[in-house]
């Protein structure tokens, strides 16, 4: 008998089905890690309800944000050893010869494809991770906060390492789902002001904003956005997932002020952008991340400068999937741990 995965097997909503798996095959430049923990994901959800816009790979074990233990080593690898604690990146296949790649942003290479939708993810026991992806977690890191870094650096990158935020800079978040709460979190980190917004449903998720020390605001934000000399917030971060809050950002938004996109959105634009241009505002995309943003979290969360307890809902075993898809879903919980093992 296999071991149980979590399946996302068609296009259809709810085609997501616990299976056996057999234990997979490694190759020379792999290692098989045996997974302790692993997050669910907004993107595991969007699969699950078949809301998704990028191409998947059916069938498909879902899950790509994970932490475990090495088990097995490719005849390649000489950097780790069996039983070291590690997490993976998500750039399960990439281009090694793309220009991207060549200067480190190999998360943006066009080819790349990621765990839990391009190849078989970490909700199930076992999983094959290049050796590349990999980063040690620190001792008195737990599995189920390291299973978090990714979500964390996806935040990192949207909100950090552009270099926009100033002590005393003014950020409105929208969007309280689990990057805007962590892109709150790293706001603060850098020294601003920051109100994450959302709407009625959204209040349990806007807790673990105010324990971040953000504020919160439920609907408009115009009246903090200006509340310092009219013209608006410095930056803001949209996390919203929908494609219409790109026009509330630009509204709210000051003159040579930024916008991080960072959501996804899928629907098309029905509004003008010549705010975009009459504010002369930054408008940035951010997707994923790379090595040193991963190394910058893992520090962040050794140090306890990030405390992940206010985002961490519960911890479920695999055959409790369901429950963890759905507290997530309803807004109940913030971000949801499964245990394969």
């Amino acid at each position: 008998m296999g071991d149980l995965g979590v399946v996302n097997f068609g296009i259809k909503p709810h085609s997501v089905e616990l299976r056996e798996m057999a234990k997979p095959e490694i190759g020379s430049d792999d290692v098989l890690v045996e997974v302790a923990a692993v997050s669910v994901c907004g993107s595991d959800l969007h699969q699950w309800t078949s809301s998704h816009s990028w191409p998947v790979n059916y069938p498909v074990v879902l899950g790509h944000e994970f932490g475990g233990k090495i088990v097995e080593l490719g005849s390649n690898i000489a950097h780790w050893k069996i039983g070291d604690r590690v997490v993976s990146e998500t750039a399960a296949i990439i281009d090694h010869n793309s220009p991207m790649t060549k200067i480190g942003r190999y998360n943006l290479d066009p080819s790349r494809k990621g765990f839990g939708y391009g190849v078989n993810g970490a909700m199930t026991k076992y999983v094959k991770v290049p050796a590349r992806c990999l980063h040690k977690i620190p001792d008195n890191v737990p599995f189920e906060h390291a299973a978090l870094t990714e979500p964390c650096s996806v935040a990192f990158s949207a909100v950090i390492a552009p270099g926009y935020i100033k002590p005393g800079d003014r950020v409105v978040v929208l969007g309280p789902g689990p990057i805007g709460v962590l892109s709150g979190a790293m706001a603060k980190l850098a020294g601003a002001e920051v109100a994450v917004v959302g709407l009625e449903r959204d209040r349990e998720r806007l807790k673990a904003a105010q324990a971040y020390g953000c504020e919160v605001i439920i609907g408009d934000a115009k009246s903090w956005a200006t509340a310092v000399d009219g013209l608006g917030a410095d930056g803001v971060v949209d996390s919203a997932g929908i494609s219409a809050t790109l026009k509330i950002a630009l509204d709210l938004v000051r003159p040579a002020g930024w916008i991080a996109k960072v959501g996804w959105g899928p629907q098309p634009l029905d509004f003008s952008l010549d705010q975009l241009v009459q504010k002369n505002v930054t408008l940035q995309g951010s997707f994923s991340h790379n090595w040193p943003m991963w190394e910058k979290v893992l520090r962040m969360l050794d140090t306890k400068q990030l405390d992940l307890k206010p985002i961490l809902g519960g911890v479920f075993p695999i055959d409790q999937w369901q429950s963890a898809f759905e507290k997530m879903h309803s807004g109940e919980y913030i971000k949801s741990v499964i245990t394969p093992a």
